[in-house]
């Protein structure tokens, strides 16, 4: 595959996968609330592009992703409103840099795995549980940096904001998204494989 095809096949998929997070992002497909916790599948989208294209494709769509997050904030998430209406440019850091940082770990990660001969479905599962929790860890990390003494956790110790995320959020997101990422694995080995060929 020469370059400017490579570069028209990346474009195009970025696109492909822009299109897919924003669907997701403003349909039920992407979220599901339970009470004041949101549970997101739209880690999936930005890993696969980590994967397929590399660790700042993946930063670039898991922006797209922070984006679309931050823009719930002034409209369908309530967690996301409260504390935009605490402090708006911790929300804004709080729902961009996490998301951008599961394309680049994610994308960092798969490489080193193919290096060592590691491509096939465990790879791309373990990849996207990796993301999973970069997202969890990262956005829960922040929201305790930013938020913790603040009126909307008031009686709430670090521990408790904590587990009160990582009990339900991360366990279902990292089910739900390990077998999707099982699902989707033997599609994307063979999208892997015909593009190393190429």
């Amino acid at each position: 595959m020469n370059t400017s095809m490579n570069k028209v096949h990346k474009m195009t998929l970025t696109a492909i996968l822009m299109a897919i997070i924003l669907v997701m992002s403003f349909t039920p497909v992407g979220y599901l609330a339970i009470g004041p916790v949101e549970i997101t599948f739209l880690t999936i989208p930005v890993v696969i592009g980590a994967v397929l294209l590399g660790p700042w494709y993946g930063a670039f769509l898991g922006a797209v992703f922070g984006a679309t997050s931050f823009a719930q904030c002034f409209s369908t998430s309530v967690f996301g409103a409260a504390l935009l209406a605490i402090n708006p440019v911790y929300t804004f850091i709080t729902c961009m840099i996490p998301r951008m940082l599961i394309g680049i770990i994610a994308g960092l990660l798969f490489r080193a795995l193919s290096k060592r001969g590691h491509s096939g479905a465990l790879a791309l599962t373990a990849t996207t549980l990796a993301g999973c929790l970069t997202n969890t860890v990262f956005f829960v990390g922040a929201v305790v940096l930013f938020f913790s003494g603040s009126s909307y956790f008031a009686g709430s110790t670090i521990w408790q904001i904590i587990v009160g995320f990582f009990t339900v959020n991360a366990l279902l997101e990292i089910v739900v998204c390990g077998l999707v990422a099982a699902g989707c694995s033997k599609a994307l080995s063979h999208v892997m494989s015909r593009r190393l060929a190429a």
